[in-house]
């Protein structure tokens, strides 16, 4: 880590400038930006593991420890936060609805984890070029896409019923919200939201009552949409609890492993590699610094912070496109901001109160949430394709990728035997993957369908000879 230089007065950014990573404000500054890369990232990354079945508390304090591990990995050059990761959500759904247990979410986790990392040194030492080879536009586009849309049915059958109204106010909210407020507020929207449905639940249940609806995935029963049983119990300051899933408390766990299982999730890795890589890409782009010989330097840290938060029990992480914006608007990019950030979260996390009232909030208005964050996961597929001119007038591009899709999103299998199945989004990687680059080599042989072998046009900027390695890797939030 750098040891951070003094920007100009520590006080004022002077027209033009940024605060580059090797520089800091004075720390009462640089302490309240920390801060409010926290809120930043907070949204999601308390959402998300409560959607996977995981202790939020816990993930809040992992993603502090995994946040400052990152940025030792990148030697302090590549600005960012991890927090909760949406990639193997639905890898986790797939567990959950085959009766997999908790320790084997985090087992399979922990290994897609070190895939992760370990993909990253490959990537360290091969150059940033063979991410465009091996997973170019038209792939990661659908991998993106399938992973999205595969988890409509975890939010239309498991959160949205239990509260319809609720959700439906709360979505509403978080659209309107998303485009109506403007600076830090309008990048932290979907915290915004989250209060406003909490708030909004507790003044439901003041005014009409408890309601009668299924609580997860249980049976229909008469009950407050807030329920602070919980928050009253537990202590202000402390570990977060020790896993005891027969009187349903998730925590501090060691993981267990399933080959089936760990297929399923794995495809969560293809989604990462793309979105480190976008990101570091999107750093360099706005501080003028060259940041490609940390693309695996970041992918690995990432992968590896996964891996450390699955051991005990927390949840993967990702760089958060949250917290670029703040710095786009703040100017500042300094790397003491996201010290102090991590351990803001590490100081949370020692707070069991505090992840008791996360673990409270109420199922309709995470459904109305999720409605839009699982589509976003989706279309940001669609964004990839446009941004990078996926052409599916060339059968090349659209027969794997059109196949694949539905094999995913409508959660096709295929099994082998009792104990072992693919299906889902595990299954649609596959077929994208194989089924395409399949497709490049027997179409390799027929002139009328030699196009770009990325599948995308190349920009003007490019050239129309343009080669794979030149052109850029696309930007993929799944957060």
């Amino acid at each position: 880590m750098p040891i951070w230089t003094l920007h100009g007065d520590g006080k004022n950014i002077g027209p033009g400038e940024v605060v580059a990573p090797g520089e800091r404000l004075s720390w009462a500054r640089t302490i309240g930006l920390g801060g409010q890369h926290v809120v930043s990232m907070f949204g999601a990354t308390f959402v998300f593991p409560i959607i996977m079945g995981l202790n939020p508390q816990l993930a809040v304090m992992m993603s502090g420890f995994c946040t400052l591990f990152f940025l030792l990995v990148v030697k302090g050059h590549v600005p960012s936060y991890l927090g909760t990761s949406a990639a193997f959500v639905g890898g986790v759904a797939a567990i959950r609805a085959q009766g997999g247990t908790t320790a084997e979410v985090t087992g399979a986790i922990l290994v897609s984890g070190l895939v992760l990392g370990f993909v990253g040194i490959a990537i360290h030492f091969l150059g940033g070029g063979v991410i465009g080879k091996a997973l170019p536009p038209v792939v990661t586009g659908a991998v993106v896409m399938l992973i999205g849309f595969n988890l409509a049915p975890v939010v239309a059958g498991l959160y949205w019923p239990q509260d319809q109204w609720v959700a439906l106010i709360v979505m509403v909210a978080l659209i309107v919200m998303s485009v109506a407020l403007r600076g830090f507020l309008g990048r932290i929207a979907i915290l915004v939201a989250l209060v406003f449905g909490y708030i909004f639940s507790w003044v439901l249940d003041r005014v009409s009552g408890p309601i009668t609806s299924a609580s997860g995935s249980g049976a229909p029963t008469e009950h407050f949409r807030v329920n602070w049983d919980s928050v009253h119990s537990a202590s202000l300051f402390g570990l977060p609890p020790f896993s005891d899933e027969a009187n349903g408390i998730v925590g501090i766990h060691a993981p267990s492993f399933s080959l089936t299982f760990i297929v399923l999730v794995l495809p969560g890795v293809i989604a990462l590699v793309a979105e480190n890589a976008g990101h570091v890409k999107a750093v360099a782009e706005i501080t003028g610094d060259d940041l490609d010989p940390y693309i695996g330097r970041a992918i690995a840290g990432d992968g590896f912070a996964t891996a450390i938060a699955s051991a005990v029990g927390g949840s993967p992480t990702t760089t958060h496109a949250e917290n670029i914006g703040v710095m786009a608007a703040t100017r500042v990019y300094s790397t003491a901001a996201y010290v102090i950030a991590g351990f803001i979260a590490i100081l949370l996390g020692f707070s069991p109160k505090f992840g008791a009232v996360m673990a409270a909030t109420p199922g309709g208005v995470l459904g109305g949430i999720l409605v839009v964050l699982f589509g976003m996961i989706g279309l940001l597929g669609a964004k990839i394709w446009k941004e990078n001119g996926v052409d599916f007038g060339n059968p090349l591009n659209l027969m794997p990728i059109a196949a694949g899709l539905i094999i995913g999103i409508g959660d096709t299998a295929l099994k082998f035997s009792d104990t072992f199945s693919l299906g889902g989004i595990a299954l649609g990687t596959i077929v994208v993957i194989v089924m395409y680059h399949l497709c490049q080599l027997v179409g390799s042989w027929n002139p009328a369908l030699n196009r770009p072998k990325s599948g995308r046009r190349p920009s003007a900027k490019q050239g129309a000879n343009a080669s794979d390695d030149e052109r850029e890797v696309p930007v993929a939030q799944l957060t």
